[in-house]
């Protein structure tokens, strides 16, 4: 009969999530799984109990359930070796940025960057593509949704992780992120305060949307750089807070839906006549926070094809931002 073990948690993995942490360890342990052991105490941080996003720091000891252990290494197929070597090109051409602690990728849409169910290929899957030489894995520090493109910062330490992790948690991050979106908001410029609470649904577990009571704080900036009439406008969108699918649900909110954005916008988020009308415009075009050594780190993205070509059709002035 198994026991209940321990880990230790090593000098290269400061700042991980735990969640990620079990990934790494325990790839066979599915997320649904470890949720439950999170939720029933069974799985324990220094004896106490922990959330997947909690993170976790060199020398703490994780408690393993009975159950728990890591599969034996799997013996790569041809297959899963010609898969790996693409992926890793693909990989490598996305990085706009690198030094020796952060890679900076411009994400195209459509690219999810973590796994989930029904999604086999991923950011997050890839990053042994990204060690150049370097011993320890690279590590996310945030997330953009599949279908949002533009930046995306990869630690390539675990100190780097954890400092980049903090400039985050502590907003001391200036997030830029530009949208077209079809009409426009009531005013040029403005600041929408709306909380906001994840919906649980049979069919979209991450559907979000305005809750006063129960919702969390929300807050986004935004500024018209261009407009098209009524039609469409392009705005330049400042997050102060990191809620999810923040940026798509108070544009709705506000009368002008991300272009392509059914989930939240509807059949109002589609124009006639636009070619790429079903794809979302949203592109996260800089960031601006410290460096994880010294000084400060500024990064821009450029956007993709179809943004791109939407604001050459529109005719969007792109400067003011």
């Amino acid at each position: 009969m198994s026991k209940v073990r321990t880990r230790e948690v090593s000098g290269d993995e400061a700042g991980l999530r735990l969640d990620r942490w079990f990934q790494r360890h325990f790839p066979d342990l599915s997320h649904g799984a470890l949720q439950k052991l999170l939720r029933t105490g069974q799985v324990r941080l220094d004896g106490k109990r922990v959330e997947g996003k909690d993170r976790v720091e060199p020398g703490q000891i994780v408690r393993l359930p009975p159950g728990v252990s890591a599969a034996p290494p799997a013996i790569k197929s041809k297959a899963a070796v010609i898969r790996s070597e693409r992926d890793e090109k693909e990989i490598q051409r996305l990085v706009i940025h690198r030094d020796d602690h952060v890679i900076a990728l411009n994400k195209p849409p459509g690219l999810a960057v973590q796994g989930g169910t029904g999604t086999e290929r991923h950011i997050d899957g890839m990053l042994d593509g990204l060690r150049f030489g370097y011993p320890d894995r690279p590590r996310l520090v945030h997330r953009l949704d599949k279908d949002t493109s533009g930046l995306l910062l990869i630690a390539r330490t675990g100190q780097a992780a954890k400092r980049l992790a903090e400039a985050f948690r502590d907003r001391t991050t200036e997030k830029l992120y530009w949208a077209v979106v079809v009409g426009g908001p009531p005013r040029p410029e403005g600041i929408v305060d709306l909380p906001l609470a994840k919906k649980m649904s049979g069919h979209d577990r991450e559907l979000m949307q305005v809750d006063e009571e129960e919702g969390q704080r929300a807050i986004t900036d935004f500024k018209v750089l261009d407009r098209a009439a009524k039609l469409a406008a392009l705005l330049a969108l400042w997050p102060r807070t990191g809620r999810t699918h923040q940026l798509r649900v108070h544009c709705a909110e506000i009368g002008c839906p991300i272009l392509g954005d059914r989930k939240y916008g509807g059949e109002t988020a589609v124009l006639e006549n636009v070619a790429d009308t079903a794809r979302l415009h949203l592109h996260a075009r800089r960031l601006r926070l410290p460096h994880p050594a010294k000084g400060e780190l500024l990064l821009e993205a450029e956007p993709p094809p179809h943004f791109r070509r939407t604001v050459e059709a529109f005719g969007f002035s792109t400067s003011g931002d």
